[in-house]
């Protein structure tokens, strides 16, 4: 669990950037990685997050949230972008898509195929479609990982 302090930061200094703020995670350790993913439309370049990291990395030394040493990686959320938000499931409809649950369905954890969207009837759940056309309610509760797949 990322401490709120940090993620108010991220989303913050993103804002102002006019540059979305996909996700924040801080590995355990000694030494933890504090990862911040971003976006904008048309991509973002190495200049986006070498200047995003530095906004954020001046305001984290002054306010300190983090009280051991640590690594500040700003990147994007690549091609197989993780889906984080509600938002990410409704806007990334469409697209090939993987979903991990903390709990099996019908003896199910892993789940491929076409991101369907958002069923908010009841526990709000993704919908993944099968190949075969069979679809999935996947409670969003119960989702440990869910990313969009690289098509081959």
């Amino acid at each position: 669990m990322v401490d709120p302090r940090i993620s108010e930061i991220a989303e913050r200094v993103t804002a102002r950037e006019g540059i979305e703020l996909v996700h924040v995670e801080v590995t355990s350790g000694r030494n933890p990685i504090l990862r911040v993913f971003i976006d904008k439309p048309g991509g973002v370049t190495v200049d986006d997050c070498a200047h995003i990291s530095e906004r954020i990395s001046l305001i984290l030394d002054v306010e300190d949230p983090i009280p051991n040493q640590f690594m500040l990686e700003v990147s994007s959320p690549g091609l197989d972008r993780g889906l984080y938000k509600d938002s990410d499931y409704e806007r990334f409809a469409g697209l090939p898509s993987h979903v991990k649950l903390s709990e099996a369905i019908n003896g199910q954890k892993n789940f491929h195929g076409k991101l369907i969207g958002l069923d908010r009837e009841g526990e709000t759940a993704a919908v993944i479609e099968e190949d075969n056309g069979k679809r999935h309610l996947l409670p969003l509760a119960k989702i440990i990982k869910a990313n969009v797949e690289i098509e081959p």
